[in-house]
């Protein structure tokens, strides 16, 4: 599917606000709204758009601890692994990575008792790494179009 610019503009828009009605993302656009309605239904079927979503503070939540966690995992174990993460409601994401990790995972935790207890669950299946999340200078933002630089 190509993406031309009004569906980056589309895209722009639902990524800052997800909760835009068919009328203002084709203000946005400079679309009608059965023009938008069917892009948005094409975007939705090519999986460009996978899914619509709120963004939650998870420390006014009462999970305050965020860390990324590194394991390295025997072949053998990871598909044991990864039922397990996906059990578990403090797992947030996981990505399978290179290097020496075999799988990168953000946790939310209420405190340090709980992410002891959390990876103490996934411990047996490998070794693990463990970095605080501090704070989120750059946090999640929108996927926009870029140009690959020359340098």
């Amino acid at each position: 599917m190509e993406i031309d610019g009004k569906a980056w503009k589309m895209l722009a828009a639902l990524q800052a606000n997800a909760r835009l009605s068919l009328t203002e993302l084709a203000q946005v656009a400079g679309l009608s709204v059965p023009a938008v309605s069917e892009r948005l239904r094409r975007l939705e079927e090519a999986g460009v758009i996978r899914g619509y979503r709120a963004e939650v503070a998870a420390d006014k939540l009462g999970y305050p601890l965020q860390a990324l966690i590194g394991i390295t995992v025997p072949q053998p174990y990871k598909a044991t692994l990864l039922a397990l993460l996906d059990e578990m409601p403090e797992v947030l994401e996981c990505h399978h990575v290179t290097g020496q990790d075999s799988y990168v995972f953000r946790l939310a935790c209420r405190d340090v008792a709980h992410l002891e207890a959390t990876l103490a669950r996934v411990n047996h299946l490998g070794e693990t790494r463990t970095a605080l999340i501090l704070s989120t200078p750059i946090p999640i933002r929108p996927l926009q179009p870029f140009a690959l630089r020359a340098d």
